[in-house]
């Protein structure tokens, strides 16, 4: 007789195989994150000074917002290509714009989670904030803002994977393309139920 773990493996075994391509193309997406982060400080005003502040209260959207979500951006353009291509093999499935903006809206659901944890990580009075004893941006390696956006990542990518595999490539998964896109899911599940 099978053990469980033997028999919760092969039951799984697709979806274990989907985690770990999703799971390669999410350190690729990592890297790719991190290298426009790097190029944007880099390049930019400092990640901690303010860029606009938040109505009449002490907040202000800083730099390292702004790096973070154009650091997004790219990245997700990456990983969904990846995804889409190799993970999920959806490419004949769908339409690209069709899969792309589901991706998109669930990895920005994700970057407002980050950049809200990315505050708390990054502000110096936040009881979870990164000890700028340690990180004291005096190089690479000690910058506050390359690891509380590792952090970050490593935080929001389970709930991007979950949303990913059961709404964005739902096409792959149901064989239709429509899934993809919420406003039609009802219209589509009603023809199934017709035929």
């Amino acid at each position: 007789m099978p053990s469980r773990g033997s028999a919760l493996l092969t039951r799984h075994r697709r979806n274990f195989g989907l985690l770990f391509r999703f799971v390669l193309v999410g350190a690729s997406g990592v890297l790719v994150n991190l290298l426009t982060l790097v190029v944007l400080r880099k390049l930019g005003p400092h990640f901690d000074d303010a860029v606009i502040g938040l109505g009449t209260s002490d907040f202000n959207v800083r730099w390292y917002h702004v790096y973070s979500t154009i650091a997004f951006f790219v990245a997700n353009l990456s990983n969904f290509q990846l995804n889409r291509t190799w993970t999920f093999r959806s490419t004949r499935a769908s339409r690209w714009w069709t899969e792309y903006w589901p991706f998109l809206v669930v990895g920005l659901g994700g970057q407002v989670v980050g950049l809200a944890l990315l505050t708390l990580l990054m502000h110096p009075g936040s009881p979870v904030g990164l000890p700028t004893s340690v990180f004291d941006d005096s190089t690479g390696l000690r910058t506050r803002l390359y690891w509380a956006q590792l952090v970050v990542i490593v935080l929001v990518t389970p709930l991007s994977f979950v949303l990913n595999k059961l709404w964005t490539f739902a096409a792959v998964r149901t064989g239709h393309p429509d899934l993809a896109d919420p406003l039609r899911e009802d219209e589509v599940l009603a023809e199934d139920e017709v035929v």
